[in-house]
């Protein structure tokens, strides 16, 4: 018996692991997304923040934002600071397990800390092309360490929002609307690029540079997605588990399916043309969608959820822009419009869930996320400075912020 016992444990954990590494595997995904979604003169400044922004993520987790997203008491608010002031609950004891809940050991931290970094990796392309990078590594510090924990902790750490009933299976309002709202912030602080709206009211296009490897980080995103939701069942080594596993891939991959038709279709009547860029957030807003209750629905059921979804980020992606909120890749309205959708359709397919109740998760992820990430913003702007000058907004960020180009033939064209 004991040794059936440790062979569950052992296929769990590498199930847990590998999803893990599946996460991480979206940080390419995002990388090149937002690379071929830029200018080829801020392509090699896109890149550094997206591998930076990872290191950072994975280093402040470890030594702050695990304790305190796992560290309080069920149902609070505020989560166990005491560590931070001395107190012996270090990082090692939380990781080994001890007297830690349930899943607070080095596999579940592994699975955790590349969900913060899939947040952070949101706000990057949403301010790209004209924030400055130690400004955004800075902003990625306290995000990671402090915002993104404090409502983690309310909802998968067992505070409040879990007492009430919230549900969020792998993270639609955690992760990716926590990710809008602090790029949302950042947003409204730094300002549109130069050259993107008229003195009139008008709308100009910024095309981006390279749309097969706005393509291929698309994919890897819908691909790593299976890791990111088929990881939060948390184990495979049961009839039960096995099962639910299968369902959720099968909806995950239904719902991106649903959400690049909806858009497609979308596109078409709307602007007469099957736009490429909208097609493939509509495939990531279906999987943001999805990720709120990848388990509950039908297979039809989650492609209507992703359709819904990349309906409406299309309509946000328009609407925003018209508003003068410039996102490069539209990572506020697929993380964010997308996201809110997920969270409110949990109950339209689990009983155990209300509207209200996905409500004021919602709310409160976004509400709290930010106004914190606004603060901090503001914080920045007075200390150091987030926006580039015009001459290097004008050359590029490469050259200004990284000191060399990704593209070092295009020199002449692209000025």
């Amino acid at each position: 018996m004991s040794e059936l016992i440790e062979l569950r444990y052992a296929l769990d954990t590498l199930y847990f692991l590998l999803c893990g590494v599946l996460v991480m595997w979206m940080a390419a995904g995002f990388a090149m997304l937002e690379a071929g979604l830029v200018r080829a003169k801020n392509t090699a400044e896109i890149l550094t923040k997206n591998v930076a922004l990872f290191a950072i993520a994975s280093t402040l987790y470890l030594t702050v934002g695990y304790q305190l997203m796992y560290g309080g008491d069920a149902g609070g608010i505020l989560p166990n600071i005491g560590f931070l002031l001395g107190a012996e609950n270090t990082t090692d004891a939380v990781l080994a397990g001890g007297d830690a809940p349930y899943y607070a050991n080095r596999a579940d931290f592994f699975f955790q800390v590349v969900f913060v970094a899939t947040a952070m990796s949101i706000v990057s392309g949403a301010v790209a092309e004209r924030m400055k990078l130690w400004a955004f590594l800075a902003f990625a510090v306290v995000m990671t360490a402090f915002i993104y924990p404090l409502s983690g902790y309310w909802t998968w750490g067992g505070g409040w929002l879990a007492a009430l009933g919230y549900h969020d299976y792998a993270g639609s309002g955690i992760v990716h609307l926590a990710g809008a709202a602090a790029a949302f912030a950042g947003v409204l602080v730094l300002g549109p690029r130069r050259g993107k709206y008229g003195k009139r009211g008008e709308v100009f296009a910024i095309p981006g540079a390279n749309m097969p490897l706005a393509t291929l980080g698309t994919l890897i995103l819908w691909m790593g997605w299976f890791g990111f939701n088929g990881g939060s069942e948390l184990k495979i080594s049961d009839i039960g588990s096995a099962n639910n596993v299968a369902q959720v891939l099968v909806n995950t991959n239904a719902s991106a399916a649903g959400g690049v038709l909806g858009a497609l279709i979308l596109a078409r009547l709307w602007f007469r043309k099957a736009d490429l860029t909208m097609t493939l957030n509509g495939a990531l807003a279906g999987l943001v969608a999805i990720t709120a209750d990848p388990l509950s629905p039908s297979a039809a059921g989650a492609a209507a959820i992703g359709m819904v979804g990349g309906l409406m980020t299309v309509v946000a992606i328009v609407m925003l822009d018209r508003c003068r909120l410039d996102d490069p890749v539209g990572a506020m309205s697929v993380h964010g419009v997308a996201g809110i959708w997920g969270v409110l359709a949990v109950p339209l397919s689990n009983p155990e869930t209300t509207f209200g109740m996905q409500f004021v998760g919602g709310v409160a992820i976004f509400a709290w996320v930010f106004c914190a990430s606004l603060a901090v913003w503001w914080l920045l702007k007075s200390v150091m400075g987030i926006r580039v000058s015009a001459a290097h907004e004008y050359e590029g960020v490469d050259v200004a912020e990284c000191g060399l180009e990704a593209y070092p033939e295009f020199r002449l064209e692209h000025r």
